[in-house]
């Protein structure tokens, strides 16, 4: 695909290989930016950890095709193994020759990601032609932004339907309260560490917040509703709480890491997206630890939220969100 370098010769380059919490996220920082200084958007999410084929992007293969996201041009679809994006390129580190780009150390790609939080910050354009995000870039935009991508994206419709059909049969005639632990499963969960530094106490924690959620009032018969990436974390609160329920999915041997992984392919995206969709449906989430992206869209729509304070993980913090109503998934 030729670019047409008459309509729009700049361009953000939105792209991960992660968790689709943080793709979403990160393509919502992205696209504030290419709002902001009217470049389009390429969503380039090849080599993802949900697909076999390197150079498949996964966006087409979760989401319907968009060409446009609040008035900024997108390219989303396969097609972007033929875009060649105009240099200069910013980070400085893309202007390399293409086969010395192959290798990217950790060490880069966190250097990356602070280069682009000092240029969002700035509010200034840069003269690069093409701005390439390739890092986490959680946090990097306000909350509009990221409602405007959630509001513009809707996932394909195969999985709209399997959430309508587990809504149907679930949620219908219920307030449901939506659970989300994220465990890890052995993987590296980083800033998630402090809240499983005893994964006894955590564990309780999460059923203190499940009480307290069904302690607020309630206009309907209550169910609770828990997505987690964990066999143990789903056997543990069952046990405590008997009417919980859980979408069928498949889930990695116990540590051998988390759900957005090769070993799962397709069925691992496709499962978290039902999941995040139907926990924005939700009337009350439960968000532990609230630092993992995949329930910030629970966060920006589901009227009310519970989740544990970022400076104190054992203080719960009850959030009235009732101003915003979720957009139909």
């Amino acid at each position: 695909m030729l670019v047409d370098r008459s309509r729009n010769d700049r361009f953000v380059v939105s792209r991960r290989r992660t968790g689709l919490g943080d793709c979403l996220w990160s393509l919502a920082s992205a696209w504030d930016y290419a709002h902001r200084t009217g470049r389009a958007l390429a969503i380039d999410w090849r080599g993802s950890c949900y697909l076999d084929n390197p150079f498949a992007n996964a966006f087409p293969a979760f989401f319907k095709p968009i060409e446009d996201i609040g008035g900024v041009r997108v390219i989303c679809d396969d097609q972007i193994n033929h875009v060649s994006f105009p240099g200069p390129f910013f980070p400085s580190w893309w202007n390399k020759p293409s086969i010395d780009c192959v290798y990217r150390p950790d060490e880069q790609i966190f250097q990356e990601r602070d280069e682009l939080n000092d240029l969002f910050q700035a509010q200034d354009d840069c003269d690069a032609n093409t701005v390439v995000c390739d890092a986490c870039l959680m946090w990097r935009c306000d909350e509009k932004a990221e409602r405007t991508i959630f509001r513009s994206i809707t996932p394909r419709v195969e999985i709209e339907d399997r959430i309508e059909a587990l809504y149907q049969e679930h949620f219908d005639g219920h307030s449901i309260i939506g659970v989300h632990v994220r465990h890890g499963n052995g993987e590296d969960i980083m800033d998630h560490a402090p809240y499983w530094a005893d994964p006894k106490v955590a564990l309780e924690q999460v059923c203190t917040a499940i009480r307290m959620a069904k302690a607020q009032p309630h206009s309907r018969p209550v169910r609770v509703f828990l997505c987690t990436d964990s066999a143990k974390v789903v056997d543990h609160l069952s046990g405590v709480f008997p009417e919980l329920f859980t979408v069928p999915k498949r889930f990695q041997a116990d540590q051998a890491g988390p759900l957005h992984s090769a070993a799962l392919g397709t069925d691992g995206g496709f499962s978290a997206l039902v999941e995040m969709y139907l926990l924005g449906r939700c009337d009350t989430v439960i968000r532990f630890p609230p630092t993992s992206a995949f329930t910030r869209y629970a966060r920006l729509f589901v009227p009310r939220i519970v989740e544990f304070d970022l400076n104190d993980p054992r203080r719960l913090i009850l959030i009235d969100n009732t101003f915003e109503r979720s957009p139909a998934p």
